[in-house]
């Protein structure tokens, strides 16, 4: 188990060098974008435009702040994501441009590499504990907005935009929201 303060995450320039990203977590730790098995970032999207093409990688894409932002994907409907729309999963190496509803937006990028990794996103607004099922596998729990308790886990507190990074040690965790909070439940699991 370790926590990730969202001050001492990397950032670092876009693939195609149109801004920067945050990252978040990647693993293994230290891999760069042609080596990871996992990746979890933010971007700021300032403008309108073609996203880079990532081969063998699977994404999801979540709006955290702004109006949201369309994006059209080859071969599939207009996707609109707005910060209450449901996390949306994509093939990354097809071409894929955006549009931003209006103005710039803040976005959490889940990448995985295909036929070795698989991952779910999952976006919970809690107001009283719940419990959050963890796979065989990694979870990444990302405090959106509020503040959230974990207490059977050393009461560790998450404030807003830190992480718990979790093995497969536990199966279930209980949260408490210290207030109403909304996180991001990430379960990454070995593909076959």
């Amino acid at each position: 188990m370790r926590i990730l303060r969202a001050a001492d995450y990397r950032v670092m320039p876009w693939k195609n060098g149109g801004g920067t990203t945050t990252e978040i977590a990647v693993s293994p730790d230290g891999a760069g974008l042609d080596a990871f098995d996992w990746r979890i970032s933010m971007a700021r999207v300032e403008g309108s435009g073609p996203f880079s093409s990532f081969a063998g990688i699977d994404r999801t894409l979540s709006v955290l702040e702004g109006e949201g932002i369309v994006l059209d994907v080859a071969g599939q409907p207009a996707a609109r994501l707005t910060p209450v729309s449901q996390p949306f999963t994509f093939p990354a190496d097809l071409p894929t441009s955006a549009a931003l509803i209006a103005g710039p937006i803040t976005d959490l990028n889940v990448m995985t590499r295909r036929g070795r990794m698989l991952h779910s996103v999952e976006r919970m607004a809690i107001s009283w504990p719940v419990d959050i099922a963890t796979p065989a596998g990694s979870t990444l729990i990302l405090c959106h907005k509020g503040e959230a308790v974990f207490p059977e886990a050393q009461s560790i507190r998450l404030g807003p935009l830190d992480t718990l990074l979790l093995g497969p040690d536990a199966s279930v965790l209980r949260v408490e929201p210290a207030r109403d909070a909304t996180l991001f439940v990430v379960r990454i699991t070995t593909a076959g």
